[in-house]
């Protein structure tokens, strides 16, 4: 598949097809890769894929498409939602942009690795589809899947101008929605006092942020001062406000692609958060982000019949 992936690359630079390729490289950090913005053809050689492309894309094409580049990408299933998302809100015209689709069997979590291997010292380190190995030990890829691949629906891309690999089924609508279930069971003040837990552990490290495709407001709302919406304290109620502002802007428009909970330092549960978010939009307004891309997010319509029940 990398071979594949990499004269597709080489051809769209060779006929000036794009101006940049963006996709995965090799990373000086232990168990992760980086993304690598590919000008020349002969550097597509630099392309990879494995199970450690955990990194959703889609943000740094909207960065490269309004800097007036044509863009390639390498995308996952959910890098072309988070596309197909930003098409749908008008960041930029599907003709700047060609998507390479790489059906995807599963990323694994860096984390999770650390804690089972260590940090490798000069030991060689392997990832492949199969296992995941440090020296002499190693881990079926299977085995450590991160919590949002799992549950993933659309792990072959929905949006691509080239297909490579076959296309894999993600998991059924019941499945999806196992890990929200118990939390949506409960009652309103229980979901509260939930919340409240969770956000309790927040540092305001903002990593969620940053690593969001689709966080891109040039002022974020915690960062604003006029208005001011909120403060920037470590009050259990300024950690909640924050952590609940930042996902209710997600409501719609979150594909679920886990880069806020891999990234997060305190373990905050967000793929299970974010999980019942999707069921309810999809169960209250029968929409899927990032699918359809000539469609806003329920959020930034209206209608008079617009159901009026409680999301979160």
């Amino acid at each position: 598949m990398i071979e594949k992936i990499r004269k597709i690359a080489r051809d769209w630079l060779t006929e000036g097809k794009v101006d940049v390729i963006i996709g995965y490289g090799e990373s000086t950090t232990p168990f992760t890769t980086q993304p690598i913005f590919i000008t020349q053809p002969d550097d597509a050689e630099k392309l990879i894929w494995n199970p450690l492309c955990r990194l959703n894309l889609a943000g740094y094409v909207r960065r490269e498409v309004l800097a007036g580049r044509k863009v390639g990408v390498v995308a996952k299933g959910c890098d072309s939602r988070s596309i197909g998302l930003l098409l749908s809100e008008k960041q930029f015209e599907r003709k700047n942009v060609s998507i390479i689709g790489v059906p995807c069997e599963g990323m694994v979590d860096s984390k999770t690795l650390r804690k089972e291997f260590g940090i490798p010292n000069g030991e060689p380190v392997s990832a492949d589809w199969e296992k995941i190995s440090v020296g002499d030990k190693s881990i079926p890829t299977k085995e450590i899947l991160s919590n949002a691949c799992k549950i993933c629906r659309y792990p072959t891309p929905v949006h691509y101008d080239e297909l490579v690999g076959e296309k894999i089924e993600g998991v059924s609508v019941a499945e999806h929605d196992k890990p929200a279930l118990e939390m949506l069971e409960k009652s309103k003040p229980e979901r509260w006092e939930f919340y409240n837990k969770e956000f309790s552990r927040c540092i305001r490290c903002y990593a969620c942020r940053q690593a969001c495709p689709t966080c891109y407001c040039d002022e974020c709302f915690v960062d604003s001062n006029d208005p001011k919406w909120m403060e920037k304290g470590q009050h259990s109620t300024d950690l909640t406000l924050w952590s609940l502002g930042r996902i209710y802007h997600q409501i719609g428009r979150c594909v679920e692609c886990g880069s806020c909970e891999s990234v997060c330092p305190m373990d905050i549960p967000f793929t299970e958060i974010l999980a019942g978010m999707s069921k309810r939009v999809r169960e209250l307004f029968d929409y899927e982000s990032g699918i359809a891309v000539d469609e806003p997010p329920p959020l930034q319509t209206f209608r008079y019949d617009d159901p009026q029940e409680f999301i979160m």
